[in-house]
């Protein structure tokens, strides 16, 4: 696999109707002539459009397809739970990649998009050929169980920092700034950043930019308590045909616990990589070659 300059490779947008809802998403065309194909699904709050520097750098050797989960980014605004399910965004994925005629590809995860990722292998086993979990939020039953007792105590701590969000800033300069200068965010790789703040904001009518995602929707998934969700999400891991890889990072700030039941759950060990929860977007050469082992 390629991963030299970062040579700039502009995707197509494009929009479907699934169950009603516009779901964006962008497409990197492949620059060799023999290429792969990649799914790439983002965290919750962001957007596909993150992914663009990766993107470039593996246009060589893959076409890449990035979806805007519902609720996020381009796609249209959702805020009921009932209409957030894990399942429902699979579906909404699966519509994208069957109007672009790709009938075979990889998956690559980051955290919710790691979910959404077991949920399409377990729907279209024929399609995806490998996994690449990274941090993918799914739990076994103790850590529901766990998980369920605490949300009747109180509201899920990362959906009330979500809620806390500012969602209106004068112009991206502000937010690189901001973002930049405090944790998770401040670790991501500078190019990535400035990614998410070109695709993941809109610009305003009165000349302010706003996040495409609404707080609230990044809030109910969080704290969801009824809709299909992490709880169900794993135990779909043991449908799941394809070769999966689950990656976690050394500092995360989840329950490691969490990914090493996810391996035990398909018979493998898990991949420790160096960095936080977001380590995947931490350093993009090292990404390169992440996806050159785990999916070739």
């Amino acid at each position: 696999m390629s991963s030299g300059k970062n040579i700039e490779n502009i995707p197509s947008e494009g929009k479907i109707i699934s169950d009603g809802l516009e779901i964006a998403y962008l497409d990197w065309q492949a620059t060799g002539e023999v290429y792969d194909n990649l799914l790439v699904l983002h965290p919750n709050g962001f957007c596909a459009g993150m992914f663009d520097p990766i993107a470039s750098l593996l246009s060589e050797n893959y076409r890449v397809v990035g979806v805007d989960l519902r609720g996020h980014g381009a796609s249209e605004e959702v805020l009921d739970e009932a209409a957030l399910g894990n399942d429902l965004m699979a579906s909404d994925v699966l519509k994208v990649m069957d109007l672009l005629r790709i009938d075979a590809f990889s998956i690559l995860g980051v955290s919710l998009g790691g979910a959404i990722a077991i949920e399409i292998a377990a729907m279209a086993p024929e399609k995806v050929k490998a996994l690449m979990l990274c941090e993918a939020i799914a739990m076994d039953f103790d850590s529901r169980k766990e998980r369920a007792e605490f949300l009747e105590e109180k509201e899920h701590p990362l959906a009330v920092g979500a809620r806390r969000r500012r969602s209106i800033w004068s112009d991206r300069e502000e937010i690189q700034n901001s973002y930049g200068s405090r944790k998770p965010l401040d670790a991501l790789e500078p190019s990535v950043l400035r990614a998410y703040i070109q695709w993941g904001f809109v610009d305003r009518d009165d000349g302010q930019v706003e996040l495409a995602c609404n707080p609230e929707t990044e809030a109910t998934i969080f704290g969801s308590r009824e809709r299909y969700g992490p709880l169900s999400t794993f135990e779909r891991l043991s449908e799941v045909k394809a070769e999966t890889h689950i990656l976690a990072g050394t500092q995360t700030d989840l329950g490691k616990v969490w990914f090493e039941q996810q391996a035990e759950e398909i018979n493998t060990e898990v991949n420790w990589i160096e960095g936080g929860h977001f380590f995947f977007f931490e350093d993009l050469e090292r990404s390169c070659s992440l996806i050159c082992e785990f999916i070739g």
